[in-house]
């Protein structure tokens, strides 16, 4: 090594050497663990050489000694990292970055200094993670927590306080745990009559009994669907003005799917599968097939490879927690994915593709339809692409359809033989009836038009008008073009039935033949219509005012083109028809008659019950969105990067509940709400001091977290308080334009890129992309937005008038619009003050003369009150719709 290579960085660290020296845990461990583990770790030795250990580094590999201590210009691994030949040097090209210059200073000073390090264990072998290992349901903990373990769950939190030697605190108030499972499962709060009756009912499982009913809520499944809508990255289509870049149209069915499976309690397994491969699994059930908009939502017009590569990263982030992704260009750096695993994976998708099917009603497939994907290249190859790079596939080397090995040995796959129905859509029974209707009614109007046409020469023959005689000629051909069409449609539907008949019919060929002849007549009938046409157009041209005027030269040219164009068409159609074979065009698009069978096949193998990955992953989600903070941090990496959880029974134990009980997400939610673990306080004068000492962050879960409600929340709640919220199901998305005047739940809007409602975005609304675990800010646009928004203003008015209905005072009315916007009494002094607010407003607002006029650029629908009292109550809903409390889930 040649000191010249490090001539001013060095200088930094070495003025400061005779006073500390390099750390190698601190120091130098991370800058191995970032460049060279991959390669040279517990995953794999190239050249035999491991440096995930100081003693393994020291042992070399079979290139010798990696370092020689105190002599940086003769240790081989300080060349290697220095190297100036991209080809050479470590890591190479393509498996990642190189050392920078400082990093490379660092490692030669720390060799200078004799290349001090602890002795460290070998790391262990990566598929012994604990998160490859298949749950099995651990012994549910004894003795700890006494009387307060209301269920198994608290049992194992109990263990934990044991253990790190916290208490939890006492539990909710009554009223505030109803206000939490309420918005928790149905994300909305109680009325004020559910909430009194709640308050009064002192039977043992009143709570129990209000937790099962709002689990048969359908607004259950509208608070999950977009729960599960996060995770699974939902969106609508994408794209400048009617042009679709990404995801399709109609995906909002899938949207409609997933509530109502939620609803239905359909185990999280079957969906799964239904996402997966709904088109496999149930090929002729359009309500299933609704469900393969998880993978129409990947779909990239412009780029096939962007669209795998979204399909593999998120099929396993979601599903898995595995951050396969990570191996397209190079060999996994933490877990044992190799670089060919990637595309083993790419391969299951390789062949599937979207199509819009036509439904009952309607044929116009751009107004509506069924978006579902099918397997529309089941012979396409898969490739590994050298280092990532999509220009250079290794094309000698197919990759075949494969799972990690770390998970799986075997993937067997069966490919799945489609029904008629599915394959060939357009031989669907109603659809031929709806066809041959349209082309009937086609036939009706022409006559029609011909006979009217008809009417008006008799009655302008006297006239000598030339034009009517050209208006019944291209009637007649209009009337001759829609029976020849008619004809040709019922013939090519004859046809095409007899061809796919089981064994096919043995008239078929004559069939074909006809259907082949009446098709070339009736295209002969359409090119002679489009001649006169033609004709017709070209007179009129010629009939300007000013023939000579440059216009209507361009428009007279214009007219001979076309007319020349319908001229050869015709002799094209003319030719045609005296051919006598069975080509004829087929009614509707087919697919490929067989499936690969390749995402069913990874379906059934995610959702088996010895998965280790599936459950545990669908747990933490459900976790997470109950109490604040997940059992495993990273929600889509259970990798090496993510230790074993302090909860790890417990998580284990939901797994294996999850599983045996039909993976029933329902199941999941009554144990855990009703567990006295998500009955805890949350509030800030109940926190104990010694709890805070040991566990800061509240890892142990001694107390509830208080959260932000979601962005879809805070706007459906405003509609709730106000009474005018519409929780009907289902339908197409909404213009997210319309948020402020559409009284829809906020999952129901149109959510893609560049178009979400702004009131959403501000409240953190789900990241189009990726969204495993929203954000939370508190910015002031926030409060801004509520304070000002023309929605909050409506409900505050209609909240005002339906409480003034029903209150008497103002102390009355104060306690009602308490109840009903933030489920709780007012405080001695919030009663108080709010009687002060009233009166001060009411005095204020009963001489308008004196105040300032705000002028707002939107107007809410409903307009403040005349009375200057009701207009103080106005004010009042206003500002506690404005209140922390309301936008927050203690």
């Amino acid at each position: 090594m040649k000191p010249h290579l490090f001539p001013l960085l060095v200088i930094g660290l070495a003025t400061h050497a005779a006073a500390a020296e390099v750390d190698y845990l601190r120091d130098v461990k991370p800058i191995l663990a970032e460049k060279c583990f991959a390669c040279h770790g517990a995953l794999k030795q190239e050249s035999g050489l491991r440096v995930d250990t100081a003693g393994t580094i020291r042992a070399g590999g079979d290139g010798g000694a990696a370092i020689v201590p105190g002599k940086p210009a003769e240790s081989l691994l300080l060349k290697r990292v220095a190297d100036g030949n991209a080809e050479t040097r470590m890591p190479p090209e393509g498996e990642g970055e190189k050392l920078d210059q400082r990093q490379l200073a660092i490692v030669k000073l720390w060799i200078e200094q004799g290349a001090n390090a602890p002795d460290e264990p070998l790391p262990p072998n990566p598929r012994e993670h604990w998160s490859f290992q298949t749950p099995v349901r651990p012994t549910v903990p004894e003795g700890q927590g006494g009387r307060w373990v209301k269920n198994p769950i608290d049992a194992f939190v109990a263990a934990n306080y044991e253990r790190l030697k916290v208490a939890p605190i006492e539990s909710a108030a009554k009223n505030v745990l109803l206000r939490r499972v309420y918005l928790d499962l149905i994300g909305l709060p109680p009325t004020t009559e559910e909430l009194r009756a709640f308050l009064v009912d002192e039977s043992p499982n009143a709570y129990e009994r209000v937790v099962q009913s709002l689990l048969e809520r359908p607004e259950y499944g509208q608070r999950w669907g977009r729960h599960w809508m996060d995770v699974w990255r939902y969106s609508d289509w994408a794209g400048y003005k009617q042009e679709v870049r990404e995801s399709q149209r109609h995906i909002w069915r899938w949207r409609d799917w997933i509530i109502e499976s939620l609803n239905a309690d359909k185990g999280y397994d079957q969906m799964v599968r239904e996402m997966l491969a709904g088109d496999e699994l149930a090929p002729g059930d359009s309500e299933v097939l609704r469900a393969t908009g998880f993978l129409v939502r990947n779909r990239h017009a412009s780029n096939r490879d962007i669209w795998l590569d979204s399909t593999v990263e998120h099929t396993a982030k979601a599903f898995l927690g595995l951050t396969i992704n990570c191996a397209r260009c190079h060999d996994h750096k933490f877990d044992p994915i190799p670089q060919v695993a990637y595309y083993g994976m790419r391969a299951i998708f390789e062949s599937h593709d979207v199509s819009i099917d036509r439904l009952p009603g309607q044929t116009d497939l751009v107004k509506d339809g069924l978006v579902r994907v099918f397997d529309g290249k089941p012979k396409e190859p898969t490739f590994l692409y050298i280092r990532g790079n999509e220009k250079q596939p290794d094309k000698e080397h197919p990759v075949e359809p494969a799972l990690p090995d770390v998970l799986a040995t075997k993937f067997e796959v069966e490919p799945v033989s489609l029904p008629l129905a599915a394959w060939h859509p357009g031989l669907r029974k109603d659809f031929q009836e709806e066809d041959l209707v349209a082309a009937r009614k086609a036939v009706e109007q022409a006559e029609v038009a011909l006979k009217k046409a008809r009417d008006v020469v008799e009655k302008a023959e006297k006239a000598e008008d030339e034009s009517k005689p050209a208006a019944v000629a291209i009637a007649e051909a209009k009337q001759h073009a829609a029976q020849a069409e008619l004809e040709s449609l019922t013939a090519r539907y004859e046809a095409e039935f007899a061809k796919h008949t089981v064994p096919r019919a043995a008239n078929f060929e004559e069939l074909a033949a006809n259907a082949a002849k009446i098709e070339r007549q009736a295209a002969l009938c359409k090119a002679e219509l489009a001649v006169l046409q033609a004709d017709e157009a070209l007179v009129k041209a010629r009939q300007a005012k000013d023939p000579m005027e440059a216009k209507a030269k361009a428009a007279i040219t214009k007219a001979e083109k076309d007319q020349k164009t319908a001229q050869e068409a015709r002799e094209k159609a003319q030719a045609a028809v005296d051919k006598t074979d069975g080509n004829y065009t087929p009614v509707g698009k087919p697919f490929p008659e067989t499936s690969t069978g390749r995402r069913l096949a990874l379906a059934r193998w995610i959702t088996r019950g010895d998965n280790p990955l599936a459950a545990r992953v669908a747990v933490n989600h459900i976790w997470l969105r109950h109490f604040g903070s997940p059992l495993v941090e990273n929600v889509f990496d259970f990798g090496m990067r993510s230790p074993k959880p302090e909860l790890v029974d417990l998580l284990d134990w939901l797994a294996v509940e999850l599983v045996e009980h039909n993976w029933s997400m329902k199941h999941l939610h009554q144990l855990m709400v009703t567990s006295n673990t998500y009955r805890l306080a949350s509030d800030a004068h109940q926190l104990s001091a010694a709890n805070l000492k040991i566990d800061p962050d509240n890892r142990a879960l001694w107390r509830m977290n208080t959260r932000r409600l979601e962005a879809e929340l805070v706007r459906d709640c405003l509609l709730h308080v106000g009474g005018s919220l519409d929780c009907s199901l289902g339908g197409p998305d909404i213009d997210f334009q319309l948020g402020e005047s559409s009284k829809r739940r906020s999952v129901y809007f149109r959510h893609a890129y560049e178009k979400q409602m702004q009131f959403l975005v501000l409240f953190d609304a789900a990241n189009v992309n990726e969204c495993y675990r929203r954000s939370e800010s508190v910015i002031p646009q926030q409060a801004l937005a509520v304070a000002n928004s023309p929605l909050s203003l409506t409900q505050s008015r209609l909240l005002a008038r339906r409480l003034t209905e029903s209150a008497v005072g103002d102390g009355e009315f104060i306690q009602r619009a308490f109840e009903q916007i933030l489920s709780r009494e007012p405080s001695v002094n919030e009663l108080a003050t709010c009687a002060q607010f009233l009166a001060g407003q009411a005095t204020q607002l009963a001489e308008p003369g004196k105040l300032n006029l705000f002028v707002g650029e939107k107007k809410a629908e409903v307009g403040p009150a005349a009375e200057p009292v009701q207009r103080a109550r106005e004010n009042l809903i206003h500002v506690l719709v404005n209140h922390n409390d309301f936008v927050t889930i203690r």
